[in-house]
């Protein structure tokens, strides 16, 4: 299907949403949501698809977030309600997409999108880049965030962020746990490009399996997540990926995945 607010393609086993409503600085409308949540039903069901990169055609901002307009409403409470289900969705989407994602934060992350940002595994941050929950300067909180917030970033921090709604510098987030790295403008294509292609070079199986466990076990307590692990761990010996992947290594070559 063609898409009104983001591009979507895929190059040798990237797929790239690009969110592309500049207009607005990307504003994550009704629109825009559903149409994320398609893309990222097409990537996970594409078996060429190894990795996820979300991304901005705006210069200076990744996301404002959400629309604002849309909290102000003339409209019934019980449509705002569910219309909001799909910040939800999306999330969840994020952690269930069986594929690495990162998101190349080009530009300012604002809000919501700071969910949309800690949902992915890894962040790449322009240095230019801020991070923000000003929610509270509008009389708002960011509720959805906090379920990502507080499973990323140590809970004072965290606290800053939602109560005061200031925005922290790119190096700030790396301190705290939001970002995983930093670049300079000239580095950053590049430096996401690099991370991509080595995340689609790893066997698609095993990352399948890996990637969904390490979402489902997040929140066990530590005996169950260890023997839910310990289950995992003897699949993952039963496929040829991991058998091909120890002999390629002792053989000193790359391997080739079966994906079995």
């Amino acid at each position: 299907m063609a898409y009104e607010t983001i591009l979507y393609e895929v190059d040798d086993g990237v797929a790239t949403i690009t969110l592309d409503q500049p207009d607005t600085r990307n504003a994550v409308s009704n629109e825009m949501l559903g149409e994320l949540l398609d893309a990222l039903a097409k990537a996970r069901e594409d078996d060429d698809v190894r990795c996820l990169v979300a991304a901005s055609s705006h210069d200076k901002v990744f996301s404002a977030g959400a629309n604002l307009a849309g909290f102000g409403a003339d409209s019934p409470l019980v449509h705002k309600h569910f219309g909001s289900t799909r910040f939800i969705d999306l999330f969840r989407a994020f952690g269930e997409l069986g594929k690495p994602s990162i998101c190349a934060a080009g530009g300012h992350v604002l809000a919501g999108a700071m969910g949309v940002a800690l949902a992915c595994d890894l962040i790449v941050a322009k240095d230019s880049a801020t991070f923000s929950t000003p929610e509270i300067n509008v009389g708002a909180f960011p509720f959805m965030v906090l379920a990502l917030l507080y499973r990323n970033v140590p809970r004072k921090k965290a606290n800053e962020l939602a109560l005061l709604g200031e925005r922290i510098s790119a190096h700030e987030a790396l301190e705290i746990g939001i970002v995983n790295k930093v670049v300079p403008a000239e580095e950053f294509d590049a430096a996401v490009e690099d991370w991509a292609r080595k995340l689609a070079s790893k066997s698609p199986l095993i990352m399948r399996m890996g990637k969904d466990a390490m979402y489902r076990q997040m929140d066990m307590d530590f005996a169950d997540a260890l023997e839910y692990l310990h289950h995992n761990l003897t699949l993952a010996l039963s496929t040829e990926d991991i058998q091909e992947g120890v002999q390629a290594f002792f053989e000193k070559r790359e391997p080739e995945w079966k994906g079995r």
